[in-house]
């Protein structure tokens, strides 16, 4: 195989490494995507996708074809907590409590109001095979799995990989401009000599994937994941229950994965036999029912983060730079943003319109929205003890002493409203994993590639919880639908490609007109226009930007190609161009013509 010539190498063929792939052919840079196993991804691993990770699949046209694989919103409303699933006890499979799980199925308003996009559920299994045939459909030779990373070495003037072809045999170099390293930390990060640092070895989790009629049981249409804490061993033995679909969801669910916690140290865990009777046990299921065992997997939960996300010119991404709890889903969203992140402004300054300082915002930017997305899947993890304690079952007591601490909750008895509403408390703070909408939605940036209005930092009414739309430099652009030419569209929608948008107020017409002359001088693309509910170019049809605009009529506000605000002025300002060419400049970290 003779050696190859591409701008960007992407090392590992996971979600990360097939939406960096997307993303760069969006904006129309050439990679070559190099996996070192056979195929995508033979197990479950994780499933949620938030709203702003759906943005970004719909940007580069994978976005459709995700949603109607996906869990229909109407099966994945909540999360709930059972007294085990089955078993003789006549209390067996009573649902304990319920709680809505990111945005209720696409029905709370403020998710409506944040995003076209709803939040999906599609487990890796069936995610990453949309993404290789999708990649591979906007750059046919573009994704080679099977194919081995072995060395690599940087120059001032690119890096150069050696590639092992595992079916082949053979070996090749490629040279690339850039390198991201997307292989979960399994290469790449140790040949620079990149430490992660963080809590390791947090609980050992056994996960068995099986095919079975569970629907006599799981009969909840609304719920996508169910906690079983069966009452006969004292909560000791619980699990977490997940339908895999692929075609029916909900109760109907042809296949389902079910987690399970151990002592890190307990050799039980590695011994398939006694982890399967473990399962039937703790869910009840009855011995002549039929399950499938597909695939029983073991891994350890953990939070750690790389020391460094740039070595030169090559970048970690995804579980390569970071690696997560599973609470709150935040791990595989957040691989997706950072590829989003990083891959137009690999663009840019591939095409010569920024500077190398632009890159190094990479890891400004998106290590510490990591860190905190680490520590929030900790948090989550952590507060599912307080369920429990609430429960107050316990290994000690004997089964028929358990279920008699769950009677109250689960018929009207002396003391049953005490219980139920500490039970409700303890519920309740796990709105902490499943409606983070800040966290997983409303995260911002500060680096040079945003330029400051002066502005305080607003105090949030909740950290975790609410997410606040606004248009503070650094904030991820509010969603509001418009009317353009008689057709209504997202006005996110509008950024894609690599393009700046400009946003000016009713009266910002002078904004619009230096804007356009900025992008023709520079050759940067850009769109602007104003955007108002009365004459401007965009009809804000719901009222929902003028909501959160945060600017006069005369001002404007500028969203950076990934849909953050880059730059704002309140109003007007007397020389709009040299105020954009400046804001511009800092923003591409070189100066504009």
């Amino acid at each position: 195989m003779t050696d190859l010539r591409v701008p960007v190498l992407v090392v590992g063929g996971g979600v990360a490494g097939l939406s960096a792939s997307m993303v760069l052919s969006s904006l129309g840079v050439e990679s070559l995507v190099v996996s070192s196993w056979p195929t995508t991804s033979s197990l479950p691993k994780a499933h949620v996708i938030g709203q702003r990770t759906m943005e970004i699949f719909t940007e580069v046209g994978v976005g459709p074809e995700i949603e109607e694989r996906s869990t229909p919103a109407a099966n994945m409303r909540g999360i709930a907590w059972y007294a085990g699933l089955a078993g003789p006890h006549d209390d067996h499979g009573r649902k304990l409590a319920q709680l809505d799980a990111w945005g209720a199925g696409y029905t709370d308003p403020d998710y409506v109001a944040a995003s076209a996009s709803r939040t999906c559920n599609l487990p890796q299994i069936r995610l990453e095979p949309v993404l290789k045939r999708h990649a591979e459909m906007l750059d046919p030779d573009g994704v080679r799995f099977h194919h081995e990373l072995v060395d690599l070495t940087q120059d001032d003037d690119g890096v150069t990989a050696t590639v092992r072809d595992r079916t082949a045999g053979t070996t090749y170099t490629v040279r690339a401009d850039y390198v991201i390293a997307a292989d979960g930390g399994r290469t790449v990060g140790g040949l620079l000599g990149v430490g992660m640092t963080g809590p390791r070895d947090i609980m050992k989790m056994v996960s068995v994937h099986m095919a079975a009629d569970l629907s006599p049981w799981a009969t909840d249409d609304d719920v996508l994941i169910r906690w079983l804490i069966n009452p006969a061993f004292g909560g000791a033995w619980s699990g977490v229950l997940v339908p895999m679909g692929p075609e029916r969801w909900g109760p109907a669910s042809e296949e389902w994965v079910f987690h399970m916690q151990y002592a890190t140290d307990d050799p039980e865990a590695m011994q398939e036999e006694k982890v399967l009777a473990r399962m039937r046990a703790t869910m009840g299921l009855p011995p002549e029912l039929d399950v499938s065992v597909l695939r029983i997997s073991q891994w350890v939960m953990e939070g750690v983060i790389a020391d460094r996300f740039r070595v030169g010119r090559v970048f970690l991404a995804g579980d390569a730079a970071h690696r997560h709890p599973p609470t709150g889903g935040l791990g595989m969203n957040s691989a997706v943003h950072d590829v989003h992140n990083l891959g137009w402004k690999i663009a840019a300054v591939l095409a010569g319109r920024a500077g190398d300082g632009l890159l190094d915002t990479y890891e400004v930017e998106r290590k510490p929205v990591d860190q905190q997305n680490i520590d929030s899947a900790i948090a989550s993890a952590m507060n599912h003890f307080a369920i429990t304690e609430a429960l107050n079952l316990s290994a000690e007591k004997a089964p028929e002493e358990n279920w008699a601490e769950l009677a109250p909750l689960l018929h009207d008895l002396p003391g049953s409203a005490t219980r139920r509403h500490a039970l409700n408390r303890a519920i309740g703070a796990q709105t902490m994993e499943y409606r983070h909408h800040n966290v997983e939605f409303g995260y911002r940036y500060e680096s040079t590639a945003v330029v400051p209005d002066g502005s305080p930092t607003p105090a949030p009414l909740d950290p975790v919880r609410l997410y606040e739309p606004g248009t503070r430099p650094g904030d991820p652009m509010p969603h509001a639908v418009v009317e353009r030419e008689g057709e209504r569209v997202a006005l996110g929608s509008l950024v894609r490609g690599g393009r700046f948008l400009v946003l000016a107020g009713e009266e910002g017409h002078a904004w619009v007109e230096a804007a356009t002359k900025l992008a023709v001088e520079n050759d940067l693309p850009l769109a602007a226009g104003t955007v108002g509910v009365l004459d401007s170019d965009l009809v804000d049809v719901r009222c929902a930007w003028l909501k959160h605009r945060g600017i006069a009529p005369a001002g404007v506000v500028v969203v950076r190609p990934d849909r953050y605000v880059a730059y704002r002025s309140v109003g007007g300002v007397a020389d709009p161009y040299t105020a954009l060419r400046d804001a511009l400049s800092q923003v591409l970290s070189t100066g504009l013509r």
